[in-house]
């Protein structure tokens, strides 16, 4: 049943209402046990003998056929729900479409050239070259009709629009290619990126519509975020976002990329240091959320505020950050996990940074969920920053037993994936923390002093992530007694 279990998870409360409220309406006995089944896999946890607490007894044949009828009656719920969820703009110019061809074979030829005139005037102001693609075909099949109408020019057309097609086809190429190295967990990530983009013949100097930036800017930061390298791919970022037309007709058809693009290039100035510039971009990015009737801006506020808080922190307003996600209401988002779990993982290391290690654990308990879960829901990074933390609290707390377990813990479940992707310096950094937990006392001697330095700095501050700068700040802080917010905020500058 993991599937079905999956499924349901995926759903919101409201649409879960809205499904049993559906099956409720489609039961013509009242004896159906689909309800029943929906209840009980709505869990986290795993139910044995489902087909027990269903029919009182073994019934494993009528379990079965239970079973797959709850999925494929959850399947075609959401599946409607995804039809109403897309864009209007797009099921209208498909209504326009078929309209059209309706009243041709009808041989109402006024009223169905109007008609894909209509459809293509809205298809191409949202850059839907699919779409277009089928009412040029249909505007050539019928061209003969009306002598008003030049073939050649709509034979050019559709020609243009194929290359268009291409174009979309080459990005989607190009982000498959990007992807997959990721995956290899390939290092030069602004190499492969270029490469790709040579490949595809995509060129980020010539016409891309936001769509096409918004796929560039979208893997661009994928590979920073795998490499944690956006000091070298920022000059890449900062090229890419020039090529957006600022006029205000266009930002408004592409609002939804838009915002994206903005919230990608703000956090890539934010990753650099660069706070000033980040706050600007995202002073843009809400402005644009409220356009519309705050169209999107429901969509886009977790993820804006995860920006907005970490920048505060980072620029000693920690009071104000950890204030703004106290009162940060999940319930009204509950569909965007990935940044509330972000936002759950930032508040703890706020309160770290505070020395408000309790306060820290005591949200940190609450994610009670496996690691797998959570590497499934937001990946192996994420948890991998959690696990640190935790043992990072318990040695604040002194907890002895926790802290020597969910060390070996971790390099058992993390060792290899960190080696093999050169991030042995989290492994240091934990041997570094056992050597001074087990020996409080070396932790201020000139030796150990240099290890941290030569260990767990690099060259380059500019290059250093701000997320492992702020890991490797709290053992400076103890070696140098020095208060551990005080001394982030020195490094980061």
């Amino acid at each position: 049943m993991s599937t079905t279990s999956s499924i349901i998870r995926t759903l919101s409360d409201e649409e879960k209402r809205s499904f049993i409220a559906l099956l409720k309406q489609k039961n013509k006995r009242n004896d159906t046990k689909n309800i029943q089944l929906f209840k009980l896999l709505d869990t986290t946890e795993e139910v044995k003998n489902l087909d027990i607490k269903i029919y009182r007894k073994r019934s494993k044949g009528a379990f079965h056929a239970l079973s797959k009828r709850l999925h494929d009656s959850l399947i075609d719920f959401v599946a409607s729900k995804s039809f109403e969820g897309e864009t209007s703009e797009e099921m209208e110019i498909l209504k326009l479409l078929l309209a059209s061809r309706i009243f041709f074979e009808q041989k109402q030829y006024k009223i169905a050239f109007k008609t894909l005139q209509k459809a293509e005037q809205k298809a191409k102001m949202y850059d839907l070259y699919s779409i277009l693609n089928e009412i040029y075909y249909t505007k050539i099949q019928y061209a003969h009709i009306t002598p008003t109408i030049s073939l050649e020019d709509l034979i050019t057309d559709f020609k243009n629009n194929k290359a268009s097609i291409q174009q979309e086809e080459n990005l989607n190429l190009f982000y498959a290619t990007v992807q997959n190295e990721l995956n290899r967990h390939h290092q030069d990530f602004v190499v492969v990126i270029q490469d790709a983009l040579s490949k595809f013949g995509i060129s980020t100097t010539k016409d891309l519509t936001f769509r096409s930036l918004f796929k560039i800017l979208e893997i661009t930061n994928k590979a920073a975020q795998a490499s944690r390298d956006y000091y070298t791919i920022l000059p890449f970022v900062e090229e890419v976002y020039t090529q957006i037309d600022t006029k205000e007709d266009l930002i408004d058809k592409h609002l939804f990329y838009h915002i994206q693009i903005l919230y990608y290039v703000a956090n890539a100035y934010f990753r650099n240091k660069n706070f000033g510039t980040s706050q600007h971009y995202l002073v843009l990015m809400k402005s644009q959320m409220h356009k519309n009737q705050n169209k999107y801006y429901r969509r886009f506020f977790p993820q804006y505020t995860l920006l907005q808080t970490l920048n505060l922190n980072y620029t000693g307003h920690a009071d104000q950050a950890i204030a703004t996600l106290e009162t940060f209401d999940d319930n009204h988002h509950k569909e965007q996990i990935i940044y509330l779990l972000d936002l759950k993982l930032s508040l703890i290391v706020f309160y770290f940074m505070q020395s408000r290690f309790k306060e820290a654990l005591g949200i940190l308990t609450n994610l009670y969920h496996s690691d797998r879960w959570y590497t499934e829901k937001v990946g192996t990074l994420w948890v991998i920053k959690k696990n640190l933390v935790e043992i990072l609290l318990h040695v604040e707390l002194d907890n002895l037993d926790l802290v020597e377990s969910r060390v070996n813990s971790f390099r058992k479940k993390h060792g290899d994936y960190l080696k093999n992707n050169g991030e042995t310096r989290a492994l240091d950094f934990l041997k570094l923390t056992l050597e001074y937990y087990r020996k409080p006392d070396i932790i201020t001697t000139v030796l150990f002093k240099e290890k941290i330095q030569n260990v767990l700095t690099i060259p380059n501050n500019n290059q250093e992530d701000i997320f492992e700068m702020s890991f490797y700040a709290w053992l400076k802080a103890k070696a140098y007694r020095t208060d551990l917010y005080i001394t982030i905020l020195e490094l980061v500058k």
